[in-house]
Formats: C-alpha cells, structure tokens, sequence
C-alpha cells in the first residue's frame, strides 16, 4: 500500500501536466502543417563505483555533486530534500524554468526516470537504467527523449537533442573529475 501512496502523488502530477500541454496545444493558432518534433538520443558512462555506490549519484539531490553549478533543483516535494520516486522540482537554465518529476527511482530494479516540462515548449523524458560490469564498476544507459509542444519549438527541440548527443562525453569526464577528488581527499 506504500507504494501506491508513494507512486499517486508523481502519477496525478504528470496527468496534470500533460494535461495541461495538451489544452496549451488546442488553443494555439492552426497548424502550419509542420508537425511537433520529437527526437531520442542515448549514451552511455562507465562510473567507476560499485552500483550501489553509483546510483545516488544520478539522483536529483547526488547530481549536484558533479553536474556543476547550473545544476541547482529547488525540490517541491519532499521536504526536506531528498531522493524518491514521485520527487518535485524545478530548475532553471538559460532557456527557462523547468518542472521535473522523477517518475521511477527503483533502486533495487536498477531503473530512475524523470520527466520534465518547460511551458509553451517541450516534455523531456530522462530514462536512467544501471548495469553492474563487475564488483567496482557501473554502467549507465540514459536516454532522453524530447518532444515539443508545438512546431514552433522544433528549433529548440532540436538544439537541446543536439546537446544530448555530447553529453555521455560531457556526463563522463564531470564524473570521473568527481571521483578523482574524492581519491584526492
């Protein structure tokens, strides 16, 4: 019963939101005939930790030790902040605010998602899936998949989808510099 308490609050939210998106989408000027984009792209990064070492560091709250500044949540719910399936929060970068909603965080089942909004212009998907290599190593399968909410954001889907295709690279060496600190402590 837990579980469903746990699971109703981030499910509703995420039905309101795409609810909302799609009322936005039915009053919006007709159609030029270009559809809405929707673009997925997906990486992998080898942490050099043991899974359960790895995991929380791909947690809104464990994010901020290596995504850098601009990674900054300001969590809704819960409160005080921490990590857990149906978590709220926003964050702001330099193409808006964002309102995210970590939809699965199953440790056990080795699998996070989140799903965020930024208003009049795309939903993201962010799937996280973990793979022990072996006793001191993991490896992280993200996918992003984002789709705008009109065609006038296409632009923006597309240079965000862009982005996504250097960030493994990106996400690797944030990570190791991380961890290199802590060998460094």
């Amino acid at each position: 019963m837990r579980i469903r308490l746990a699971v109703a609050p981030a499910a509703l939210l995420l039905v309101l939101i795409l609810i909302l998106a799609m009322v936005h989408l039915h009053m919006q000027k007709p159609s030029t005939g270009e559809a809405p984009m929707h673009l997925v792209n997906s990486f992998d990064v080898d942490v050099r930790l043991p899974y359960a070492q790895a995991a929380p560091l791909f947690g809104p709250e464990g994010e901020r030790a290596w995504a850098g500044d601009d990674w900054n949540p300001a969590f809704i719910h819960p409160r005080p902040a921490h990590d857990e399936e149906g978590a709220v929060f926003t964050v702001r970068h330099a193409h808006g605010k964002s309102v995210w909603v970590n939809t699965a965080f199953d440790v056990p089942g080795m699998h996070f998602q989140y799903v965020y909004f930024i208003a009049d212009k795309l939903v993201t998907t962010i799937d996280v899936r973990f793979t022990p290599l072996d006793a001191q190593d993991t490896k992280v399968h993200v996918t992003y998949a984002r789709t705008a909410l009109t065609a006038a954001a296409n632009k923006h889907v597309q240079s965000m989808a862009d982005g996504d295709k250097k960030a493994g690279a990106e996400w690797q060496s944030a990570i190791d510099k991380y961890l290199a600190s802590l060998q460094q402590h």
